[in-house]
């Protein structure tokens, strides 16, 4: 299968989990092959099973720290992990050195050797949830179907035990679509919304990025769109795939199939990933009830608008993967009749936060917890400025304003939560931003957030 690369002088760059995965994977097949691996981390950054992996393989030349990019020159073949954008690293790619260098992905990797059927899905925000579902209902269906890519899932080791007749069910973020020259025989496009304008040069390389899920598509092949999102539709028109549209028109379909009440799922957003699902089961010919039991059990992925418990009359929702303003304004649209306490506000990817100002002053928040430095400020300084509280009478039945704190610790935006936000109302963890200025990463901040809410539930 992938026995064309053993003449090839390889170069894994970038050692995170997909780059782990993809060294696992050669070394199963090329045991004494001669490997490179470049990643901007020193050695003493990775944990002590990586380390020991990398110190014990006497096959293996190491270019860590400031200066990885130095030899790429040197090799015939560079599988790039997502994470390390084009536009940093082009300019070396273009240099002489490199010219015939060829620069792949684990993704492509994957795209040119699996055997089966591959279900592509992607989307600004929804993906995870959409391909878990996916995956959830083919399984209730007995079907070889597997789950991997964006959602945490490296795929190249499962390649090489893949078999014609497996369903690979795979999240594909922009990074992972960008280079693509094929399509996934079955895509499913959610929306596209503004994001990762601190990796690519504007939004239209980024809706490019996106495209490309579609773009090599044949007639043979389906595309399941998102009817409803302007950018979406007009990237549908080009394709040559036989088009499904998805809509919230559509959702008197699903409730024939399964009533709203055995949704666990909130808001309309959400709808509109289980509306997809059901269009691809639709395609594997999956009876309604199947498809019902599997949503029915389905409770969503951690930090995807989770609900964490009611404490002390309140409701704490935890939505940390809400890293753009979009996500946020949809979520303060779910809890429209209830009072809210919302925290905001984390490292910024270069989004515009009005619309997410003028939201958060029609809407029901009571309470706007700024999180540590960063973005916070600039959504509390828009809403502040110029556009003034709401008297909320007819949602709350009293007149209130809103009112601004600043917490310098998830710890500290909870326990305001618990003192500021009134019976039956809701706290939610909202971010509109990226959680890099305090946290790990997006599930590191959800899980303080969960661990803060159990704290003073005691």
């Amino acid at each position: 299968m992938l026995e064309s690369l053993k003449d090839k002088k390889i170069l894994i760059l970038g050692f995170g989990k997909e780059g782990i995965d993809t060294y696992l994977a050669l070394r199963k097949i090329f045991p004494a092959k001669i490997l490179g691996i470049a990643d901007r981390k020193g050695i003493m950054s990775y944990e002590l099973g990586i380390r020991n992996l990398l110190t014990k393989d006497k096959n293996l030349k190491l270019y860590l720290g400031e200066n990885y990019l130095n030899k790429v020159g040197e090799y015939d073949l560079i599988i790039k992990t997502p994470g390390i954008s084009n536009n940093s690293f082009n300019p070396i790619a273009r240099s002489e050195s490199v010219s015939s260098t060829q620069i792949t992905s684990q993704t492509e990797i994957f795209f040119d050797n699996f055997p089966g059927i591959i279900v592509g899905v992607t989307g600004t925000k929804g993906k995870g949830t959409t391909s878990s579902l996916i995956y959830e209902i083919l399984k209730q269906a007995s079907l070889r179907v597997y789950l991997g890519g964006n959602i945490g899932k490296p795929v190249l080791q499962y390649l090489l035990r893949a078999r014609p007749d497996d369903i690979f069910i795979y999240e594909l973020s922009s990074h992972q679509l960008q280079n693509l020259k094929k399509s996934p025989q079955i895509a499913v496009f959610l929306n596209i919304m503004q994001d990762h304008l601190d990796y690519y040069k504007n939004q239209t390389e980024y809706e490019r990025a996106k495209a490309n899920i579609t773009l090599h598509q044949t007639k043979n092949d389906y595309l399941i769109f998102n009817n409803q999102d302007k950018k979406v539709k007009q990237i549908a028109q080009k394709s040559q795939a036989t088009k499904i549209p998805f809509s919230l028109a559509k959702k008197n379909n699903l409730f024939k199939i399964i009533s709203q009440k055995d949704i666990s799922l909130k808001g309309e957003f959400n709808l509109l990933n289980i509306i997809a699902s059901v269009e691809v089961a639709k395609i594997f010919k999956i009876e309604n009830k199947t498809i019902k039991q599997a949503i029915k059990n389905f409770k969503g992925l951690p930090h995807r608008l989770e609900f964490v418990g009611k404490f002390k009359n309140i409701e704490f929702y935890d939505n940390s993967m809400a890293t753009i303003p979009q996500t946020t304004i949809l979520d303060l649209k779910t809890f429209k009749n209830k009072p809210i306490s919302l925290i905001a506000g984390g490292s910024n990817k270069g989004n515009n936060y009005t619309d997410l100002a003028k939201e958060i002053s029609k809407s029901s928040v009571l309470n706007l917890i700024i999180l540590g430095e960063g973005t916070g400020q600039k959504i509390a300084e828009k809403v502040s400025n110029g556009i003034p509280p709401r008297n909320l009478n007819s949602v709350l039945g009293r007149a209130t304003l809103r009112n601004f704190f600043r917490a310098q610790t998830m710890k500290e935006a909870v326990k305001v939560c618990y003192e500021k936000t009134p019976k039956n109302g809701v706290c939610l963890l909202s971010p509109a931003s990226a959680s890099f200025n305090m946290f790990k990463d997006y599930k590191d901040r959800g899980e303080q957030f969960k661990k803060a809410v159990k704290f003073y539930a005691k």
